[in-house]
């Protein structure tokens, strides 16, 4: 792995009138990793990668990409860096083809096959001669891709990829990223879907209102995780409500939907069910309601809590 980090953001502040955006992060990508930036709406992610383009400049903190600032080289920082913010977009009336044909123009050319060579690896091929027009939301979000890849970049940043997608979109999104870290192209990417980030990134900096709540590996994470919670309908409600006093490390409620939300670990919660099959209650449902990550996620990022991950044992007792 290359010694020079793709992304190596100190102390980064950004206010707008009185909303601070991003409140003093710091983050580092190294070359050749998939590193996701993690936080609901309004967290400060979208912020951060205008930053790092260069659209908005940091209220204060150092912004250096590929080891370049914008102070010392410009518009050069961009040198071997791809990608969009937000979604992106194209002449609708122009064939896809066409679209990549005229940005690849305006950023001095490519060389010859680039272009085929993109389009096969974001699957486009059997459509790039059809109007940009008559695309669906996740074509045109493989066809931004393509265009950042038309500059052959070293970083590619991509700001909530998957973003509006369908199941079937946001699958294919995830197998594009995951092939493009494969060939040992930095990837940046921002989200507020824990499973997206699980699955695709090596690292990741989770935001909360402009702030950092946690930075680190996922393994790491997942070792923070609390344990999941099921949620559980019955025959008898009731009678499962007072059962599972026979059970202290399970923690049962109400939902407001009328069933129950069963939290703890998973051989306390089976055995809570063997109790409730035996004493003649019978399940009508029981599904996951979160993820441990993405219940991690929500204790991180929830407005009316105060976690950050510098103290992991309290955090493992308060998902208790």
């Amino acid at each position: 792995m290359n010694e020079l980090l793709a992304v190596d953001a100190t102390g980064v502040t950004k206010t707008f009138g009185a909303v601070r955006a991003v409140a003093d992060i710091s983050v580092r990508v190294a070359a050749g990793e998939v590193y996701g930036v993690l936080g609901p709406n309004g967290a400060g992610k979208t912020t951060f990668l205008r930053m790092l383009f260069g659209l908005i400049r940091p209220d204060s903190g150092t912004i250096r990409v590929l080891g370049k600032t914008w102070d010392e080289h410009g518009v050069g920082v961009l040198d071997g860096v791809g990608g969009f913010i937000e979604s992106p977009r194209f002449y609708p009336y122009l064939t896809g083809r066409q679209n990549l044909e005229g940005l690849a123009l305006l950023d001095g050319g490519t060389r010859p096959g680039l272009l085929e060579d993109v389009l096969d690896l974001v699957e486009m091929s059997e459509r790039a001669d059809q109007k940009v027009g008559g695309y669906s939301y996740g074509m045109r979000q493989r066809l931004g891709v393509a265009a950042s890849l038309l500059r052959e970049p070293r970083l590619l940043v991509l700001d909530e990829p998957a973003n509006g997608l369908d199941p079937a979109g946001i699958r294919d999104m995830r197998a594009l990223v995951k092939r493009l870290a494969g060939s040992g192209l930095t990837v940046l990417l921002s989200s507020h879907d824990m499973d997206e980030v699980e699955e695709i990134c090596d690292n990741v900096t989770i935001m909360k209102r402009g702030a950092v709540a946690f930075h680190g590996t996922i393994s790491k994470l997942r070792t923070m995780a609390p344990d999941p919670g099921h949620l559980l309908s019955t025959t008898d409600d009731d009678r499962a409500l007072a059962l599972a006093r026979q059970h202290p490390a399970l923690l049962v409620v109400r939902d407001p939907d009328a069933a129950l939300v069963v939290t703890g670990p998973q051989p306390d919660v089976a055995a809570y069910v063997s109790t409730l099959v035996r004493d003649g209650i019978d399940l009508l449902a029981f599904n996951q309601t979160q993820t441990p990550l993405e219940a991690l996620f929500f204790m991180l990022t929830d407005d009316t809590t105060h976690q950050t991950l510098d103290r992991p044992v309290e955090l493992t007792q308060a998902a208790r």
